[in-house]
């Protein structure tokens, strides 16, 4: 039984987010029962995406909806409130809420008070001044960028076999992809598959035409699979004819022309950039405490350093990693890590409702597999090194384990069975970027979007 009516505001539907709120939910089912508990989650999207699964998703393989879980289907105990937490007094216990609603009433951001806290909004991608980038640049973090790219990709190719200019054909066919982490090598990985097999339906394009280059800052690439598998991945992408730069960075990507820090300059159309991601902006409009880094100091129970009732996992959070040799170690932020904490956080706050123990997170780091394309993988799990088609399928195995709920384990699994059966889908959708550039011209209107005169495209 819980000593008071507890309010708890989870902010983020991410992974943490969502599994917190989701094991809450149970927990906590006689309480919400007898109103004595209230469950409320902020996010901007009304659904969780599963990360790891953009790549495939981008590549064909996977249908996007089957990449994002709903959260009012999956939190149904839950109240979901669809929109940005711009600030948190703590002190005050309420956070400043914007939604659809207040954009449209114009009265600003509404008060939310509650009695315990989950700050989970994850991360957001890390960018460096670089000219041109903000212009010509592509994300990699959400499904949106993930099927836009895809569809951006299969344009260029239409480009390039549709014109004359060599200028432009060379263009078209050159994707830069800035970042030797798992979003930058897996979502290359997968797309260079699929716009090798596209090629076969071009008259006039072939895959060898096309220019793959990874831009990476540091001298390796996939950190997390360790120092030998990170080389056989270089050598693996070279072998498929990527041009793979280590220690190099991108200096501008103005008027279409990606310029490295080697010298090497590439006019090209397809800028992705997967170089990292940093805390996101509403912890800095907090009064809670935070790392170098920006992100929240807390302690081995998940709770925020210094303060009650608040707290934090996943990529916002800065928890000790107990497991550790070395003191003063923090847990990576990744989804590895990130479900386990939602978990223990979960079960840290009903043990404060009802005045129990807390519990200490700890879990030593298992390993990571990664994915280069279709069967082609590789993987670091509990020491032993793996790669080729067996880290492939582990990869595989173990996303569709970790991907929430049995409805999307059936759907994923049914969509890569047919996939083995039946030939890729090659089709760009762009217009999907712009559903209403078609009517607004045959309305006389002028449909806003970059560049004009191409209403149907993503480009």
């Amino acid at each position: 039984m819980v000593k008071e009516r507890a309010r708890i505001l989870v902010v983020g539907g991410g992974y943490v987010g969502m599994y917190t709120a989701l094991r809450l939910q149970r927990r906590l089912k006689r309480e919400l029962d007898r109103d004595e508990a209230e469950i409320t989650v902020v996010t901007p999207d009304p659904y969780m995406t599963y990360q790891p699964f953009l790549p495939e998703a981008a590549a064909g393989a996977i249908s996007p909806r089957h990449v994002v879980v709903p959260l009012r289907r999956v939190l149904g105990r839950c109240r979901i409130v669809i929109g940005e937490a711009t600030a948190v007094d703590h002190a005050k216990r309420t956070a400043t809420v914007t939604t659809l609603a207040t954009e449209e009433e114009g009265t600003g951001g509404r008060q939310l008070p509650y009695d315990h806290l989950v700050l989970a909004p994850g991360s957001v991608s890390r960018t460096l001044p670089v000219p041109g980038l903000a212009d010509h640049g592509i994300g990699f973090k959400t499904v949106e960028e993930a099927i836009g790219l895809r569809n951006h990709v299969i344009e260029q190719m239409d480009i390039a076999s549709s014109t004359r200019d060599p200028a432009i054909r060379d263009a078209a066919l050159t994707f830069v992809f800035v970042g030797g982490g798992y979003a930058g090598v897996e979502a290359l990985g997968e797309l260079e598959d699929m716009a090798r097999y596209a090629a076969r339906y071009y008259h006039n394009v072939r895959p060898e035409d096309m220019k793959w280059i990874l831009v990476e800052a540091s001298d390796r690439i996939l950190p997390e699979v360790g120092e030998e598998m990170g080389r056989y991945t270089v050598t693996e992408l070279r072998r498929r004819n990527i041009d793979v730069r280590l220690r190099t960075r991108l200096e501008s990507c103005a008027d279409r022309v990606a310029v490295l820090s080697d010298g090497a300059r590439f006019p090209t159309r397809t800028v992705v950039w997967t170089a990292g991601v940093k805390p996101h902006p509403v912890l800095a409009a907090t009064d809670l405490p935070r790392t170098d880094r920006g992100r929240l100091r807390c302690t081995p129970h998940l709770s925020v350093e210094g303060t009650t009732r608040a707290w934090a996992a996943g990529d916002a959070a800065a928890v000790p990693d107990v497991t550790a040799a070395e003191p003063g170690r923090t847990c990576a932020p990744n989804a590895q890590h990130a479900l386990r904490q939602s978990k223990v956080l979960a079960d840290n706050i009903v043990h404060t409702l009802r005045g129990e123990p807390l519990e200490t997170y700890e879990h030593a780091y298992a390993g990571s597999v990664a994915s280069l394309g279709l069967h082609k993988g590789v993987a670091h799990v509990y020491g032993r090194k793996i790669k080729g088609y067996p880290a492939w399928f582990m990869h595989r195995a173990y996303h569709l384990s970790r991907v929430p709920t049995f409805n999307r384990k059936a759907r994923v699994l049914a969509e890569w069975t047919l996939a083995g059966l039946f030939k890729r889908e090659i089709v760009s959708l762009g217009s999907l970027e712009h559903p209403r550039a078609e009517f607004e011209l045959a309305a006389g209107g002028k449909p806003s979007q970059d560049p004009p005169g191409n209403p149907k495209g993503s480009s």
